[in-house]
């Protein structure tokens, strides 16, 4: 990792000393849930809705136990709720019947499931099993290419780059870090550049 984005990831660190997922679960299957349900809209509503869901379906089994009509009541204010009651009933079911009710610790089997692609088992892999892994959201996006770690217009180069730039122990980390920098201060619309650590290493300030 060069100097520069290890200064970089340590004023993040000094920023939010305690980046963490901002997504509330008690389990590897609540938090799969939730980071489905967090497609194209905010934690604070995901957090929302998964507090009424989780009561009636903490689990897998109790999750089969609601149809997708009933997954959809809880669910609609996430938007795209149709389809997103459909993966949450699949994966549940592929958790009973392939995985004896586990969510799968390993990202080629999360990625088998309903509605899992390689951002969202990253994140499952990482704050579920602490493995080191870095999902490419639009926040760390937006950020990692202003910042200049990156330099890219998609989201598989992106990772990549973010993989070579940054120390595989600090994948995790550097993950939220960045997520919730872009979150709170490095915004996609009317950043907050006076309130920023980092214009000094900032392609884009205003």
């Amino acid at each position: 990792m060069n100097q520069r984005t290890k200064e970089i990831l340590d004023i993040l660190k000094q920023r939010f000393p305690e980046a963490k997922s901002e997504l509330v679960f008690n389990s590897p299957f609540q938090l799969l849930v939730a980071v489905v349900l967090s497609a194209q809209c905010t934690d604070k509503r995901v957090n929302s809705v998964t507090e009424k869901l989780f009561a009636v379906a903490p689990t897998p089994e109790k999750m089969l136990q609601l149809s997708i009509e009933d997954i959809e009541k809880y669910i609609f204010s996430c938007g795209f709720y149709k389809n997103k009651a459909k993966f949450i009933h699949s994966l549940s079911f592929d958790i009973v019947t392939r995985f004896g009710g586990e969510v799968p610790s390993n990202k080629k089997d999360l990625e088998s499931l309903a509605g899992v692609g390689k951002k969202t088992a990253n994140v499952v892999y990482a704050v579920g099993f602490g493995g080191q892994a870095i999902a490419v959201d639009t926040h760390v996006f937006r950020v990692s290419n202003r910042l200049g770690i990156t330099q890219s217009n998609n989201v598989q180069t992106s990772q990549k780059q973010l993989e070579e730039a940054i120390d595989p122990d600090l994948w995790a980390d550097s993950h939220h870090l960045l997520l919730l920098f872009g979150r709170y201060v490095c915004k996609s619309q009317n950043p907050n550049c006076v309130d920023c650590p980092l214009t000094a290493y900032c392609k884009y300030k205003v």
